[in-house]
């Protein structure tokens, strides 16, 4: 994808893991053919920024000999998988199960962010993370799930991947892609459902951060925004999860690595804070925003997005508070998402000159 800085490429790790010879090749290529940084997706995908034209082509041959690299466009689009972190054998079989069948002849055509969650691993903590069909652990039995409901039904580990197709096929067949798009949640909100789905399940919350965790360390960064020396460093402390949460797990860790530009602690403001590339690096982009977000994070004592634009990609559901890039100033959006109606407008020299407003609900900036 072309951006303001360069082509941004997305490498899908498999199952959400890199090994150690991956991460570090990845970081190499990185450094080689862009501008060094690397970003952390909301789908724990990687993406690789300031690519230069002239290099793409010698970048994805690296990919390949990573074995990052999918056959072919339709496959690479519809591995649209995220797999969660804290997984055990049960999780891995189901999704490597899943990553099989979406790459058979008659796999279905899905939209491009048609999405899949496998969070069967002892306890659910993708709820929050977009996806369409869902496989789930519940208590002891594995469920399958479309999104927009909490109407689930039976499955087995043997089972889950044919079923989660059978899902995405009837999606297509009850008119859920519109003019190339299309979601499940959409969709069920429709009014439709389909036959067999009627176990009610339950929300189960979950608040990501860093510090010890299932299988390792996890260690954040700020924005989710990497440079590849670090990600050449952090490879060569073990292999990598890549979380939905903008964190990679670092495989087997106790501690920490001691390098700077990590997240380790909590209490870090910066996890209280979202924003996407912004102006000049994002050309949709209408104002810098990851500059005024890393200003305001220490006055800020809820989740708050700071989007560049309408299009709300670094977050794009509802927020506490958002903060909407326009032509003319940053509109005040509680409790929405980017493309929300605003309750106000201001600029960022009005939010930088009493910050502590945004932590008051009442309050409206001007």
């Amino acid at each position: 994808m072309a951006s303001g800085d360069g082509l941004v490429v997305r490498v899908r790790p498999r199952l959400g893991r890199l090994s150690m010879e991956q991460a570090a090749g990845i970081a190499a290529l990185a450094a080689a053919h862009g501008n060094g940084r690397i970003d952390l997706s909301a789908r724990a995908n990687v993406q690789l920024r300031g690519v230069r034209v002239e290099s793409h082509g010698a970048l994805v041959e690296g990919l390949r000999r990573l074995g990052l690299i999918d056959a072919d466009v339709a496959t690479e689009t519809r591995r649209n998988i995220v797999v969660q972190p804290f997984h055990d054998a049960l999780t891995l079989r189901i999704a490597a199960d899943l990553t099989a069948a979406l790459a058979a002849p008659d796999a279905p055509d899905l939209p491009g962010k048609f999405g899949f969650a496998v969070d069967t691993g002892a306890a659910r903590v993708l709820e929050a993370t977009a996806a369409d069909i869902r496989i789930e652990r519940h208590g002891g039995t594995l469920l399958l799930r479309p999104d927009g409901t909490a109407l689930a039904k039976p499955v087995t580990s043997d089972t889950a991947a044919t079923e989660a197709l059978t899902l995405a096929r009837w999606f297509l067949a009850s008119g859920g892609v519109q003019g190339g798009r299309g979601r499940m949640a959409a969709l069920i909100r429709s009014g439709a459902l389909p036959q067999g789905f009627g176990i009610e399940t339950t929300v189960h919350g979950f608040e990501p951060c860093p510090g010890t965790a299932p299988g390792g360390m996890m260690v954040g960064f700020a924005f989710g925004q990497m440079e590849a020396g670090t990600l050449a460093t952090l490879a060569r402390s073990g292999a990598l999860r890549v979380t939905p949460w903008r964190m990679l797990l670092v495989e087997g860790a106790d501690q920490a690595p001691d390098l700077p530009g990590l997240i380790t602690d909590p209490a870090d403001p910066l996890l209280r804070v979202i924003a996407c590339t912004g102006a000049p690096g994002c050309g949709q982009a209408h104002r810098p925003v990851r500059d005024l977000a890393r200003q305001l994070a220490p006055h800020l004592d809820r989740l708050t997005h700071v989007s560049g634009c309408a299009k709300g990609c670094a977050h794009p559901g509802p927020a506490p508070l958002t903060l909407t890039a326009t032509p003319e100033g940053f509109a005040l959006i509680r409790n929405g998402r980017a493309d929300a109606p605003a309750l106000s407008h201001t600029t960022a020299a009005a939010l930088l000159a009493r910050p502590e407003r945004l932590s008051d609900p009442d309050a409206t900036p001007l």
